[in-house]
């Protein structure tokens, strides 16, 4: 069971326990959870968890270990435009933190093709790109006690390191 003040995810969203409290009508423990990134969003969740949404954060050690491991991640391939959008969803809500890391290549060098063939970014792209990158950091900057834009920065320094 957590305790106040504990992060955790719920579904995709790293939140924070403000309290835990005892619903009047139906006598359950319910999590009052506050997201990070909107904190005047407030989620009510029963301490059960019967339907599996809420998971701990990833541990600082973990969190090392799958940095270490983004240079040998693999892009997603041979997936035709038309199909993309559906990939992503899939990958973005199954709350897998190297599956937002695919998400993340992918739709960078897809981009970054787009931008030296002189041609727009697409949207989707864009937008897959930022939440993978919303979900991923805002859970390992918890994990590595950071800022998200330090984490980010620490994220793109280490991969550069480890792929010299």
């Amino acid at each position: 069971m957590y305790k106040e003040n504990d992060y955790l995810v719920y579904k995709k969203d790293v939140c924070k326990v403000k309290e835990i409290k005892k619903n009047k009508m139906n006598g359950k423990d319910y999590y009052i959870l506050v997201p990070i990134n909107d904190e005047s969003l407030i989620i009510d969740v029963p301490t059960d968890n019967r339907m599996g949404f809420i998971r701990n954060i990833i541990s600082k050690e973990d969190a090392e270990k799958l940095i270490k491991k983004i240079p040998k991640i693999e892009t997603l391939k041979n997936i035709e435009d038309k199909y993309i959008e559906k990939t992503y969803k899939e990958l973005l809500y199954n709350g897998d933190l190297e599956d937002l890391i695919k998400i993340i290549k992918t739709t960078y060098l897809r981009n970054d093709f787009r931008i030296k063939s002189n041609k727009k970014i697409s949207d989707k792209d864009k937008t897959y790109f930022e939440k993978a990158e919303e979900y991923l950091y805002n859970e390992l900057s918890i994990s590595l006690n950071m800022s998200f834009n330090d984490t980010k920065n620490y994220i793109f320094k280490s991969v550069q390191e480890l792929m010299k």
